[in-house]
């Protein structure tokens, strides 16, 4: 393997591969806190040579973490599809690129090849990519998945109901899900974070949403967010889950953190199988975003770029139903503004997709960062654009107990009509028979109105 380059008269030696990427990253709050980043425009450009010559084998057989030394390396790489991989290791990154964005290349060969990757050539090929390359990329890729229902249909846009609330109380939970559903959110499921991560409170919330959905008919999912021992727990109690989720990431030292393993995720599925209350055959919900990894000081000298490739490596060999990335909800060590914010959103969903992934995409920022709501509503069009599966839809974007903010339900509403795309059909269909919204998806005036549940 080449690592060196000469620009402008001057050389530039890079250490290994983990160097070149790091290097070749765009800003990131968070490399920079590694002290990693490249220092220069200069140095970056250079990076990018280097890593466009590298081959797709030259980068999975050289996982910048040992296969031997961490899980999530070992499930990257197992879970290759090699007919596929020998099929492309010998073209470069920039080759890659350029195959990727060819016209002659559809989403079926996209679709065919997601196995070929492991989380270190997503991201590098991702790294050499424009804003706009990102978008074309993503967008030639439709992922399909079900749980109770499917989501990722071309032509339709679906959005996670998430009404949280301060005290884990169910009544205000459902009373915010009423206003939401009303406004077309709630199709990828009916999903509760719980402040206490308990079996008591996670069984609670999942009684009362369940109800709801099961009183109004309405075809969706059923999730409660605590850990995923925890909704194991309150599964084999019987609370009325839809789906497993898990907070996941790209080095096994954080994944530890997390509390969760490959072996752990495998019973959870098992389990979602055998007592939760959908078909399948996506029983899982992942969340991610970039700098999880160097926020618990476990990312091991790794770029939060390629670290979050890695966590959608790990993510894939399980099926998942549903992939929401937050990059901007952990604050400005790890993506300063609006900027990096944005770029990190489009890098993440264009490598989840590649990866084979069905990605929902939660631009989002806290109040202790410069990223504006703005920015968030940029990144929101932009996302819409390439084509993402799912948003969130909370309460005028401003979540009362995760002190973040969102995309909100007439974010949503104004996303489907911008792209002309409806929800999940069997979702639509449960509209219109409500009479919220018509054959074109467009809201009717009732919309927006919660009371029409309680009558």
């Amino acid at each position: 393997m080449r690592l060196k380059t000469t620009l402008n008269g001057k050389t530039f030696q890079f250490r290994d591969i983990k160097d070149v990427l790091a290097k070749a990253n765009e800003p990131k709050s968070g490399d920079r806190f590694q002290g990693i980043a490249a220092e220069s425009v200069t140095e970056r450009v250079a990076a990018k040579i280097v890593l466009s010559e590298l081959t797709v084998g030259d980068l999975t057989e050289n996982p910048i973490i040992p296969y031997e030394l961490d899980e999530v390396t070992r499930v990257n790489i197992d879970g290759l599809n090699r007919h596929q991989y020998e099929a492309k290791k010998n073209m470069t990154i920039g080759q890659l690129r350029e195959w990727i964005l060819s016209h002659k290349t559809t989403q079926e060969d996209l679709i065919r090849s997601s196995r070929a990757f492991t989380g270190e050539v997503a991201a590098a090929v991702a790294k050499i990519m424009s804003a706009m390359d990102l978008v074309y990329g993503a967008r030639k890729i439709n992922v399909v998945t079900r749980c109770n229902t499917a989501i990722g249909q071309r032509g339709t846009l679906s959005f996670r109901c998430q009404t949280n609330s301060t005290t884990d109380d169910p009544e205000t939970i459902v009373m915010g899900l009423m206003e939401g559903v009303s406004y077309g959110s709630g199709d990828a499921c009916l999903g509760i974070n719980p402040v206490e991560d308990n079996v008591e409170s996670t069984r609670r919330i999942a009684d009362g949403v369940y109800n709801f959905m099961s009183k109004n008919e309405i075809p969706t999912q059923v999730v409660v967010l605590s850990h995923m021992t925890t909704q194991m727990k309150a599964m084999e109690q019987g609370a009325p889950l839809s789906m497993i989720f898990q907070s996941i990431a790209g080095t096994q030292a954080a994944n530890d953190n997390f509390g969760v393993n490959r072996k752990l995720v495998e019973e959870a599925y098992i389990l979602a199988k055998q007592r939760g209350t959908s078909v399948g055959p996506n029983l899982l919900y992942f969340e991610t975003g970039q700098g999880s990894e160097v926020s618990i000081g476990a990312d091991l000298g790794v770029d939060e770029m390629t670290l979050e490739a890695r966590t959608y490596g790990f993510g894939r060999y399980f099926n998942p139903f549903m992939v929401n990335n937050v990059s901007g909800f952990i604050g400005p060590e790890t993506l300063y503004d609006g900027k990096e914010m944005i770029r990190a959103n489009l890098e993440d969903h264009f490598m989840g997709k590649l990866m084979g992934l069905p990605m929902g995409m939660a631009p989002c920022f806290t109040n202790h960062t410069s990223i504006t709501q703005d920015d968030q509503e940029m990144a929101t069009m932009l996302l819409n654009t390439a084509g993402a599966n799912f948003y969130m839809g909370v309460p005028v974007g401003d979540d009362v107990m995760l002190a973040y903010q969102d995309t909100s339900f007439h974010n949503d509403a104004a996303l489907r009509e911008l792209s002309r795309r409806k929800p999940a059909p069997e979702f639509h269909k449960w509209m219109m028979k409500r009479g919220l919204m018509d054959e074109n998806g467009v809201l009717t005036e009732l919309a927006g109105d919660g009371s029409i549940f309680l009558k």
